[in-house]
């Protein structure tokens, strides 16, 4: 039995992590950590989890944790997991971190996206980017595992093979993107009440939103080059999910979307969590909630010599919490839908 601590256990993606690992055979949580409700028992906190569980919150001690766990997630702003993290954690444990610490390779782009020093740099070569997809025998080695973004898994899995086959010209990509309000967090802020937010939709982070080197990084290693692309998030009135439309011309107007097609197929076709739709089918948010699943599907415009990309996600599983279980399975050697092989929620 794999033992597990939850740094950050009360935010929504530390409660994410929660539910889908109470039930999976192989996981047994045994630290619930948060800064705010030390103490407290867990399911006063969510009461969804009233007599499922009967601990109480502790602090967030990584090394005291370390000796406890064979796993820690950390669900935390930025910069904490970078401050906790030390050799003597890491070869006590493994370490999955939601946050954006361990993403970019790069320490002065993380510095001058999010605004802070990082504590940690000589991590940053170290950590594997935990997108299973495309890093799988990678992450299978890592003791340090830096779990993507919400916006970025599914805009980067929607693109991946035609830019790593070369269909689309990645510098033209434009990622237009819609998020529920669960993405912003559990914390108290005027902009996410419901009067703020209900009956209305906003983009944000325009031209500076903190994904877009992220997704630049990744989609330029399967491009093989630096790459720029235009990325641009929007807040809309549901709890979860994702939906990226994603616009790029294509290196041959004469490509046929039998062709692309056949790209897709051959990075995703035996990928359990990937769904590519048929013809005329185009994602949805509703289809894939409360899922580790991606739905993709793509229209070839013939008339612009540009494809559209479509992909959904739950922000939560596939972009959060689903993704790190997927990452601790293949750490230690599960099957990756171990705890997540479930449907979608509907209605």
């Amino acid at each position: 039995m794999i033992r597990v601590g939850i740094i950050g256990s009360t935010g929504y993606a530390g409660q994410e992590l929660v539910r889908l690992l109470l039930t999976h055979p192989q996981a047994k949580i045994v630290w619930y950590g948060s800064q705010s409700y030390v103490d407290q028992k867990y399911a006063d906190v969510y009461r969804n989890m009233f007599k499922l569980v009967d601990d109480v919150c502790r602090g967030e001690d990584l090394t005291a944790l370390a000796n406890e766990c064979d796993v820690i997630f950390t669900a935390t702003p930025q910069g904490l997991c970078a401050k906790l993290v030390s050799e003597e954690v890491l070869t006590k444990c493994k370490v999955i971190d939601l946050s954006a610490d361990f993403r970019l390779k790069d320490v002065e782009v993380y510095e001058a996206w999010y605004k802070i020093k990082h504590a940690s740099p000589d991590y940053i070569k170290e950590a594997v980017y935990g997108l299973c997809e495309i890093n799988r025998e990678e992450i299978k080695k890592a003791r340090l595992i830096a779990n993507p973004g919400c916006y970025t898994t599914c805009s980067i899995l929607t693109a991946y093979p035609l830019v790593k086959e070369g269909i689309i010209d990645p510098d033209t990509l434009i990622i237009d993107a819609k998020s529920g309000t669960s993405g912003a967090g559990r914390g108290a802020k005027v902009a996410n009440l419901f009067c703020e937010v209900n009956e209305s939709i906003k983009p944000y982070g325009v031209a500076n939103h903190r994904h877009t080197p992220e997704i630049e990084e990744q989609l330029g290693y399967a491009a093989g080059k630096p790459l720029t692309l235009s990325f641009t998030p929007h807040l809309v009135p549901m709890n979860r999910g994702i939906l990226a439309t994603e616009y790029a011309s294509l290196t041959d107007p004469k490509i046929t979307k039998e062709e692309i097609r056949a790209a897709y197929e051959k990075y995703y076709k035996d990928e359990y969590f990937i769904r590519l739709l048929a013809d005329g089918v185009v994602p949805e948010t509703r289809w894939v909630e409360g899922s580790n699943f991606v739905d993709i599907g793509f229209v070839k415009d013939e008339r612009t010599g540009r494809v559209i990309l479509m992909g959904a996600i739950d922000n939560l599983v596939k972009g959060a919490a689903g993704q790190a279980v997927q990452n601790m399975n293949l750490v230690f050697g599960l099957p990756e839908n171990t705890g997540l092989a479930f449907a979608p929620v509907f209605p």
